[in-house]
């Protein structure tokens, strides 16, 4: 059983959750998320499961090792987590989807002390081959807290039995593992070469509950990217 932990979400585009132990609690989370805590949290840090574990969590663009906080004072203290770039955090209770949830690499923040991380690869192959940044998920398993993070605005979906949507791969970030995941060629000539989307698109068949954001990592990091002027270089005569 994880542990039982309150938490209050602070901020509004640059959000932080604050998470409150009672003594012997504890919260787990990424390498280099935590902002602040409060005295009588002590921090362990180790890779989550042995060696094994360590490389599983690399293959998903995370860190060798995660980090423990433990509240081992005699009253209730706090633990601060920030989000890594403008977006929200989504507060997920595992309890209820069935003690799972599947999440997009790199959106995980932190988790109540006995829950499971996980990798979890894609049921197809065409999906592994195509899926670009949804090749590769993590699974979060157990019954309690966890929290992850969107970019920009969390666009909440609840699929229907046989209710079908698709999805750019990075704009896709948690889901019920009762929604079927497959990628789907864009279709059209004209699509797959000028379109800017990709050539793939995930598609998501219900029933189940699914979150969206709108600005993924990697295309706030393309578009700064495209704005920073490279420098001619000096030539003396």
């Amino acid at each position: 059983m994880a542990d039982v932990i309150d938490y209050k979400i602070y901020g509004e585009s640059l959000q932080l959750v604050e998470i409150e132990l009672d003594p012997g609690e504890g919260v787990r989370a990424e390498v280099g998320t935590m902002a602040y805590m409060e005295q009588g949290i002590a921090m362990q840090t180790n890779t989550g499961g042995g060696l094994f574990a360590g490389f599983k969590r690399m293959l998903t663009g995370d860190g060798f090792f995660i980090t423990t906080f433990l509240n081992n004072g005699r009253g209730k203290s706090r633990v601060g987590f920030a989000a890594p770039y403008p977006g929200e955090v989504i507060p997920l209770d595992l309890t209820e989807f069935g003690g799972e949830f599947l999440c997009q690499k790199d959106s995980f923040i932190c988790a109540a002390k006995g829950i499971e991380i996980d990798i979890a690869f894609t049921k197809r192959l065409g999906a592994g081959f195509f899926g670009g940044e949804g090749f590769i998920l993590q699974r979060l398993k157990g019954n309690g807290l966890a929290f992850v993070h969107a970019g920009g605005t969390i666009i909440e979906k609840n699929l229907a039995p046989g209710e079908e949507l698709r999805v750019d791969t990075g704009c896709l970030v948690a889901f019920a593992p009762s929604i079927d995941y497959d990628i789907q060629f864009i279709g059209g000539f004209r699509n797959a070469l000028f379109g800017g989307e990709g050539l793939f698109l995930a598609k998501m068949t219900g029933p189940g509950k699914l979150y969206l954001q709108s600005l993924p990592f990697s295309r706030l990091a393309e578009r700064i990217t495209s704005t920073i002027s490279i420098p001619s270089p000096v030539i003396d005569n």
